[in-house]
């Protein structure tokens, strides 16, 4: 081990009540080496006040370093280019990117604004761990300062083929500037194929040995790593006397009826209205279900100030009164369509009250929703988990009915076997998918990345 762990992420956490698989994992890894947790505090100032240096908080041997946005950051840097830009470029959906000159300047500014603030904490040993979308440049910045130390960069969302990538103006510049680190970690090995297909086929680079990358003069490493959840951690939410009294009177308030659960936050990615189509096809092919099963979707708020949004919230309750309506009665609500935050020891034993857990985005980087739902099962009278080919999870958990998110009558019938499956082939599905979830354990991700990293020797020049 060298020196400290400088962690940079768009929003920081707390090591002391970290809540959430990445603020679990970063929290450990953070109070194990010591170091800093730098990044946005979530508030927004008025124009013309100054951000001034950003606030700094000690916690034992980390310190949090964090500061706020002014309200023109907010909508260009965060709404803008990273939300209107990177990340329906990342997801494939170009019908939802608004292309604007500002948006990316502003990204660079702030890149750049908090590399000068992080810049001189870091000392001389250190490792600089970046994480997500929101920061891709700040390595460049960073660089551009003189920082010589060890970075690495994650990206936690999928990264495009190079087709959908070349759409945005700038994409060599940021392709550039992610050669500014020393290692580049993707959540599945297809993300890694895709980006090395553009580095090869549009910036003239070449694949090394030893997962190694050259272009624009460097040479970085490139690889997956894709990230779990506290496993142990979640289960013993399941377990909890407040746990089991949500179970107990979620199976009550059901009567004897099968429940599907769909937690996500409200996004166009997560495939919501395909999925209440599916399962208004599940009720019509096969209506033996009718009064016999309950959707739960929990879609929590996001981003509402971005018109898709707020759209996708109309749309997402317009389907539900429209399929409660054809099928429900006094006695049976079809769809429970929740839109507010819930919290994950509830959602623990939601997830265990639940007879099959429904995930398919239409277009996600791993999915931890899918983990969660696995290891929050009984062995002995386990769920099954109905999940989205086009998930980073699929790539390992196909222990999990695999089905493709726009194909509703696939879905309808993959919820249908999921119902009825026998108790032997649930239980040996689910086996699978926690052999899968173990061995990809937040914790384990996380020393992966690291350990990586620190025998990653410094880019050379080609």
């Amino acid at each position: 081990m060298t020196g400290r762990l400088i962690c940079a992420s768009n929003r920081t956490g707390s090591t002391r009540a970290a809540s959430g698989g990445l603020a679990v994992a970063l929290s450990a890894a953070l109070k194990e080496r010591g170091g800093i947790w730098f990044g946005w505090n979530g508030e927004t100032v008025e124009e013309g006040e100054s951000t001034g240096e950003p606030d700094v908080t000690e916690e034992g041997n980390v310190r949090l370093v964090a500061g706020p946005l002014t309200h023109h950051e907010f909508e260009n840097y965060y709404l803008g280019y990273a939300n209107s830009v990177l990340w329906p470029i990342c997801h494939h959906r170009l019908d939802h990117v608004s292309f604007r000159r500002d948006y990316v300047d502003d990204y660079r500014r702030v890149n750049r604004r908090f590399a000068h603030q992080l810049g001189p904490l870091v000392r001389e040993g250190d490792l600089v761990w970046v994480h997500d979308y929101h920061l891709i440049p700040l390595g460049a910045e960073l660089r551009a300062q003189g920082i010589g130390a060890r970075m690495g960069f994650f990206l936690h969302i999928p990264f495009p083929p190079p087709d959908i990538l070349m759409a945005m103006p700038e994409h060599e510049w940021l392709i550039r500037s992610l050669f500014s680190y020393d290692l580049i970690g993707f959540q599945t090995n297809g993300d890694r194929m895709n980006f090395l297909h553009y580095v090869t086929e549009q910036a003239g680079g070449k694949v090394g040995s030893g997962n190694k990358v050259c272009a624009f003069g460097r040479e970085v490493e490139v690889r997956a790593f894709p990230i779990g959840i506290d496993v142990e951690g979640f289960k013993q939410m399941t377990q909890t006397p407040e746990a089991r009294r949500i179970i107990r009177r979620m199976r009550q308030r059901n009567l004897g009826r099968s429940q599907i659960i769909g937690v996500d936050r409200l996004d166009y990615s997560k495939g919501l209205p395909e999925r209440y189509k599916a399962f208004q096809q599940l009720l019509e092919r096969y209506p033996e279900n009718q009064g016999r099963v309950v959707l739960m979707q929990i879609a929590q708020p996001t981003r509402e100030a971005v018109d898709a949004y707020s759209d996708l919230r109309q749309e997402m309750e317009w389907l539900s009164g429209a399929i409660n309506g054809q099928f429900g009665d006094f006695e049976w609500t079809p769809i429970r369509n929740i839109h507010r935050s819930v919290g994950r020891d509830t959602l623990a034993a939601l997830f265990a009250a639940s007879r099959v857990g429904l995930v398919t985005p239409l277009r996600d980087g791993m999915n931890l929703v899918a983990k969660e739902y696995a290891a929050a099962q009984d062995e002995e009278e386990p769920g099954v988990l109905v999940l989205s080919r086009f998930a980073g999870a699929a790539e390992m958990m196909d222990a999990a009915l695999l089905v493709n998110p726009y194909n509703m009558e696939e879905v309808a019938n993959a919820m249908q076997r999921a119902l009825h499956m026998p108790a032997e082939e649930r239980r040996e599905r689910h086996q699978g998918l926690m052999r899968v979830i173990e061995e990809t354990d937040v914790s384990i991700w996380a020393e992966a990345f690291l350990s990586a990293l620190e025998h990653t020797p410094p880019p050379r020049q080609e």
